[in-house]
């Protein structure tokens, strides 16, 4: 009994320990993704500023329409 009680006793210990170490390398993916994320959201703003698109529009020759130039679409019932 007291030999089952020991070993019952070493194997939470193992699994503890086990668990415990998955846990701290699950919490620093998580820490390095959260970083990522950030840089990702950073990057996503300054690619779509406004400005940005219209310099980038202007380096390929688009222009802004004549009011004549425009059409306005409207849906039928």
């Amino acid at each position: 009994m007291v030999l089952a009680s020991g070993v019952g006793v070493i194997y939470s210990t193992h699994l503890t320990r086990s668990y415990f170490t998955q846990l701290q390398q699950l919490e620093k993916e998580s820490e390095q993704l959260n970083t990522l994320y950030g840089k990702l959201l950073l990057e996503e703003s300054a690619l779509s500023a406004p400005a940005r698109i219209e310099n980038k529009a202007r380096e390929r020759g688009m222009i802004n329409p004549n009011t004549d130039q425009i059409k306005v679409l409207q849906e039928q019932p």
